[in-house]
């Protein structure tokens, strides 16, 4: 497109308008979440729109009308005014109810009230009458008693809350109060710290079809035509718009287009795409046009094939029973029958329920979650997120860490790394300035590194006459009386410009070419930069706890050894231009190998490997739904936290073990004298609730000194130090 100067910046351009819809360009919607749900609140309560589709990537809305359509110079207004108004209303979006901690500690409110009533009788010398105080106890423990039914009627199997249960009858009816009250409260308390540490294992798909737009254009009969997406067939020609998604797998037959295909992909670049070359579905096209010889349609596309993968991805039970629940469950049948030869022995129901109140279960049940529960909320504190005990359980044995390279190793954008001047009489700013001038306003991610750069140096772009951008090469502009070349190689070379004066590429290095009036003047270099705490963190990673280091990309393999290199993996363990279901593949071949793998990643494109691994991990900026499918969530957008995480979980581990020891080894001792000698049913609650309670504040140690790890994790953030 050529154009005799710059057109004056709008905050909304049309990008193409139809009899029935409009797409239109706002930059705030790529950047401002809470301005796109107003704008679609506001389009849902609009009768004349019977369709709105927000692209945050292209940072277009799509309107399409009510039946009927209003006059295309209407519409365009109407548009325009609704982000308008979106951007001044106060309209806010009703937030989701979080179930809190605290509703299941209500049920401990007639147990606590019932023993202070028992308590207080004690000290002001009266007694609670014996059937008021039985009720209270039988109404304190409907929870339990509901649990241990089901378990007997429904599953038929023996389990702790029936085990629970026998104790706290026994006990009430022996006229004992605070041993059965205790209890309950111990299992009330247990089973909010369970609960706590749980999350529903509930995996959103994100379907990548469902951006694209519901109709496309065909050409059929010579004509052409707009046809529902499930209209089109294969060996049809379908033409993609800027703006648009590409609708289908297929070969290019005609034109030439700037292709983003970082959401399916990983290639954080776009992809310059020509005739006979193969694009695909989901893939949003950013400048250009294209006529598509269609392949594959719908769910045989590759996009299509990513969401079959996270259908059939493995849902893992998020609730820590490992070591809690297991060995519970183990314990009650012998439980059960040393009560009952301990019954049968001495005639004395009273002993019979010592030995089953000194039970080593309802300990590990309350002090396992209580570790894993503080060790979270530790983590939480330092900015990790771990959605459940079983994250938390599965990072502490992880021994293989795979990482995608964009977004996650990298930035994720291009960021120029250097300026070099090839003439003597072109300093590197005046090569900066140039090309800063000839790229300004181009809708180009490196165009818009270059601008930035330029920015920060204080090199402030000049007056550009008539330009012309030609897609994939780069700028021809006029800047002061000159004609300046502005892109690839390629661009250069076909204008006759000696190239031989630039120097060699650096290791993952790209560039860009400035020449006037046919003579090359400078270099510009550009990478997708490594995060600068990424080298620590592989190194903390693979050297302190002893993990396999893995990489894997869409990227080229050539970008991807290089950084590989930089980072210190080995070649074999680094993998470019993978697509999305050759990256699962690559984390079921090393789980089959016996590793226990953790995946970090970050994009649409991650989400089979991160559904695959048997940890997955993500940033607090990452896409929603790669949010949602990971265990653990780095909220500050940072690596550097992932080592603490892991020695946090391996320390949790470590503390549950310990309890286990803990509880254990004092129910041992008092189920030894309960059995030999006899234990009165109080003295039992206060030895057993004592160990629990003992491993339950062995288990809340990650929380000492929470503040001040965070404080020191934040300062290292800024030199990379993982320690």
């Amino acid at each position: 497109m050529t154009v005799l100067a710059d057109p004056p910046v709008a905050d909304h351009a049309v990008v193409h308008q139809l009899a029935d819809r409009l797409r239109c360009r706002s930059p705030r919607l790529r950047s401002d979440e809470a301005y796109v749900a107003r704008v679609l609140a506001l389009a849902q309560g609009d009768e004349r729109v019977a369709q709105v589709r927000v692209n945050r990537s292209a940072a277009s809305v799509t309107v399409r009308w009510a039946a009927p359509s209003p006059p295309q110079e209407d519409a365009l207004v109407r548009v325009v005014e609704l982000l308008g108004d979106a951007d001044a209303t106060t309209l806010e979006v009703a937030a989701v109810p979080v179930p809190r901690f605290g509703d299941r500690f209500s049920r401990l409110a007639l147990p606590g009230a019932v023993a202070a009533v028992a308590g207080l009788g004690r000290v002001l010398g009266f007694a609670v009458p014996g059937p008021l105080g039985a009720l209270g106890v039988l109404a304190a423990s409907l929870p339990i008693a509901r649990r241990a039914l089901h378990s007997l009627t429904v599953e038929r199997r023996l389990n702790l809350d029936v085990l629970d249960m026998t104790a706290i009858l026994l006990t009430t009816m022996r006229g004992s109060l605070l041993a059965p009250l205790s209890v309950i409260g111990l299992v009330e308390v247990g089973e909010a710290i369970r609960e706590r540490t749980a999350r529903a294992s509930r995996r959103e798909l994100l379907d990548l079809l469902d951006s694209i737009a519901e109709s496309v254009w065909v050409e059929r009969g010579g004509e052409r035509v707009q046809v529902a997406i499930e209209q089109v067939r294969r060996g049809e020609v379908v033409v993609v718009y800027p703006g648009d998604r590409i609708p289908v797998d297929g070969r290019v037959l005609e034109g030439r287009a700037l292709v983003d295909e970082h959401q399916l992909t990983g290639e954080p670049m776009p992809v310059l795409h020509e005739e006979g070359e193969v694009v695909y579905a989901s893939t949003l096209m950013r400048d250009g046009h294209l006529h598509i010889a269609v392949e594959l349609v719908g769910g045989e596309t590759r996009a299509g094939r990513i969401v079959q993968l996270m259908r059939e991805a493995p849902v893992h039970d998020t609730r820590i029973e490992n070591y809690a629940g297991r060995l519970a469950d183990r314990i009650v049948l012998p439980s059960f029958l040393l009560a009952g030869a301990v019954l049968v022995a001495t005639r004395n129901p009273t002993r019979a329920a010592s030995i089953l109140i000194t039970d080593f279960a309802t300990g590990i049940r309350v002090s396992v979650p209580t570790a894993v529960l503080a060790a979270m909320t530790s983590a939480a504190q330092a900015g990790v997120v771990m959605r459940s005990g079983r994250a938390l359980e599965q990072l502490a044995g992880v021994d293989a860490v795979v990482f995608d390279k964009t977004g996650t190793i990298t930035e994720g954008n291009p960021a120029v790394i250097g300026v070099e001047s090839v003439a003597s009489d072109v300093s590197p700013d005046d090569v900066l300035a140039i090309a800063a001038t000839a790229d300004q306003r181009l809708n180009h991610p490196v165009a818009e590194a270059i601008v930035g750069y330029a920015a920060a140096r204080g090199v402030t772009p000049g007056d550009r006459g008539r330009w012309n951008y030609d897609i994939g090469l780069g700028v021809r502009a006029e800047i002061g009386g000159q004609e300046v070349l502005v892109g690839s190689d390629r661009l250069l070379e076909h204008e006759n410009v000696d190239l031989a004066p630039a120097k060699p590429f650096g290791d993952g290095q790209s560039r860009i070419y400035v020449a006037a009036d046919g003579r090359l003047c400078g270099v510009i270099a550009y990478a997708d930069p490594l995060r600068r705490e990424a080298q620590a963190v592989v190194g903390a990673l693979r050297d302190r706890h002893g993990m396999e280091i893995h990489l894997l990309t869409g990227d080229k393999s050539e970008t991807a050894h290089a950084v590989g290199r930089r980072l210190g993996i080995d070649p074999a363990d680094v993998h470019g231009e993978l697509f999305p279901e050759d990256k699962a593949a690559v984390l079921r071949a090393l789980r089959a190998a016996g590793r226990r793998v953790a995946f970090v990643g970050d994009g649409i494109n991650d989400l089979p490997a991160l559904a695959y691994a048997d940890v997955s991990v993500s940033f607090g900026g990452a896409t929603a739904v790669a949010r949602e499918t990971a265990d653990v969530v780095l909220v500050e957008d940072s690596l550097h936290s992932l080592p603490a995480a892991v020695g946090a979980s391996r320390q949790a581990m470590r503390l549950v073990a310990q309890n286990i020891g803990i509880v254990g080894g004092v129910n041992l001792a008092a189920l030894t004298l309960a059995t030999a000698t006899g234990l009165s049913p109080t003295t039992a609650a206060v030895v057993h609730n004592g160990s629990t309670v003992v491993a339950a504040l062995n288990g809340l140690r990650p929380l000492l000194g929470a503040d001040r790890r965070k404080r020191r994790a934040r300062s290292r953030e800024n030199t990379g130090d993982t320690r």
